[in-house]
């Protein structure tokens, strides 16, 4: 059964949890802010489909598998870190060299980003993150019934998490856009480029030395 006696606690915490400022925000600020709204709303859209995946694997038992296995978890982990660091750097060299979105019609700024560059850091930020597999192992049990198609189910409520983050993503991708000609000025950008990049080091570094569960 989908929609069951459980199904609207695990909508108030996933909620909670998606308004809750962290690395996917983050990331759709400065995509939106970099490339305009399209940007900003692709980068949500992959990093939600993320969420598939890890409902997918978790259902199957490959995440018990890697929250087991040291070995499997610290590779995730690293290289979960390693992009996360990649991507602040990348952000404190446009800071450096003081890239920022031209004042220019929005067509212009939309095609300023080619769509791959959007969905490849929007998917790849949520699948290469071992804290989604931990919460996803930890979390989707607890409303799947021992009679329920695990798959099924664990889909069918990543389903309700992609539409519930990507309301909250998309709202901040038009907050940050109705501020585009401001967000394009020079100064601003570096200011933006170089806090994020900054936040987005601290979050692979932390994500680097954290220790597996267990």
């Amino acid at each position: 059964m989908l929609i069951d006696t459980q199904f609207w606690p695990f909508v108030v915490a996933i909620t909670l949890l998606s308004i809750t400022p962290g690395v996917d925000t983050l990331l759709v600020i400065r995509n939106t802010a970099r490339g305009g709204p399209r940007d900003g709303i692709l980068t949500s859209l992959a990093i939600c489909c993320g969420l598939f995946v890890h409902a997918a694997i978790s259902a199957l038992g490959i995440s018990l598998i890697l929250l087991q296995s040291a070995w499997a978890f610290g590779v995730l982990k690293l290289a979960g870190a390693a992009y996360l660091i990649w991507l602040g750097l990348s952000s404190l060299l446009a800071a450096r060299r003081g890239q920022g979105l031209p004042v220019a019609s929005v067509a212009e700024s939309r095609q300023s980003v080619p769509i791959w560059r959007s969905l490849r850091e929007g998917l790849l930020s949520n699948v290469l993150n071992p804290k989604t597999v931990v919460f996803y192992m930890a979390f989707l049990p607890q409303f799947i019934a021992p009679g329920d198609p695990a798959l099924l189910k664990s889909l069918w409520l990543a389903g309700v998490h992609f539409a519930i983050a990507n309301l909250w993503q998309i709202g901040v991708v038009f907050m940050v856009g109705s501020a585009g000609r401001w967000l394009a000025t020079p100064a601003f950008s570096r200011w933006l480029n170089g806090i994020t990049g900054g936040v987005l080091i601290f979050f692979g570094i932390k994500l680097a030395v954290t220790r597996a569960p267990g």
